[in-house]
């Protein structure tokens, strides 16, 4: 997702009374602590490390019907991850009663209808732009198209679990919804929890994860203050198992190194009347990360890392 625009704040570090991630993660997802210390055993995924720029910038306009770089693993939707759910057995029906709401960020088909998604929408704050066209990896992968993956390969494996599972898009619209429209719809859903799915447009060296926290923020329409909590263990949780599963090492270059940040600026979380979270897989302009985000074996572990923090969190 690219920060830049009319508006545009620099993300800030995450202030709460959570503290580093690692202590959060002692308390709220023992697993997870292990995901960390195999992680700083084997040095990490190859990270690069000193950049320490806060903003994200996307450049190239993803394309139609695009295809992941050469050599990537497709791996179908819903296969099996390499690493299982510690969280409840597939079928047991542990999530029975429970409404998760995916965004999958952008549309694949939003660079058709710049003029359509240009247009600014009420985010409670302030006005912002509809949507955008998302990011894409230098060989063209769209960001559009990664989130889509991925919230198919997530509904599937929360649906084995006996989760109602929707999704805000599923490439059946033209465009959008726009960023107020994505949160009304996981508000009307009375979802128990909202992920929105995202990979960042940052420079190159700029690596790693981050999960996007909601702010408290008590404003025209937005008024957050009552999901500020419950957003923070959900994300908490997701950034703990996706260290675990996939390996990958929270961002380098914003978040302090704890995966989490805070926004107030972002429509969809100040609109959101329910538990809910971004989070950013992973710098699509870095050829590194690139690399991950274009193989169907780490888009299977992505998903099944970001599942398992949300049955963690709704299992309490």
């Amino acid at each position: 997702m690219s920060y830049t625009g009319p508006g545009f704040d620099p993300p800030q570090p995450r202030r709460s009374r959570r503290g580093p991630l690692t202590v959060a993660l002692a308390a709220l997802v023992p697993g997870a602590l292990l995901g960390w210390a195999v992680y700083a055993a084997v040095g990490g995924s190859g990270g690069d490390e000193g950049s320490t720029a806060a903003s994200a910038s996307a450049s190239g306009t993803p394309t139609a019907g695009s295809s992941p770089s050469a050599g990537a693993d497709d791996t179908k939707p819903g296969a099996s991850a390499s690493a299982k759910s510690p969280s409840a057995p597939a079928g047991s029906g542990a999530l029975k009663g429970k409404v998760v709401v995916i965004d999958p960020g952008h549309n694949p088909g939003n660079f058709r209808h710049t003029a359509d998604i240009s247009r600014q929408v009420d985010i409670g704050t302030n006005r912002k732009e509809c949507d955008t066209t998302g990011t894409a990896t230098n060989d063209g992968y769209a960001e559009a198209e990664f989130t889509l993956d991925v919230a198919h390969r997530m509904r599937t494996l929360l649906e084995r679990q006996g989760a109602t599972v929707k999704l805000t898009q599923d490439a059946d619209r033209p465009f959008g919804p726009c960023v107020d429209e994505r949160a009304r719809i996981g508000n009307e859903a009375k979802a128990d929890a909202v992920v929105s799915i995202h990979a960042d447009g940052s420079g190159t060296g700029n690596r790693g994860f981050h999960v996007i926290l909601p702010g408290a923020v008590h404003s025209g329409a937005a008024d957050t203050r009552a999901i500020v909590e419950p957003s923070g263990d959900l994300g908490e949780r997701i950034a703990g198992d996706f260290v675990r599963v996939t390996g990958s090492a929270p961002s380098n270059y914003i978040g302090d190194g704890t995966g989490l940040v805070t926004r107030e600026d972002l429509g969809g979380l100040n609109l959101s009347t329910v538990p809910k979270v971004f989070i950013e897989c992973g710098n699509m302009r870095d050829s590194k990360d690139a690399a991950l985000l274009t193989s169907g074996a780490w888009r299977q572990k992505a998903a099944q890392g970001i599942s398992d923090g949300i049955v963690g969190f709704l299992r309490g």
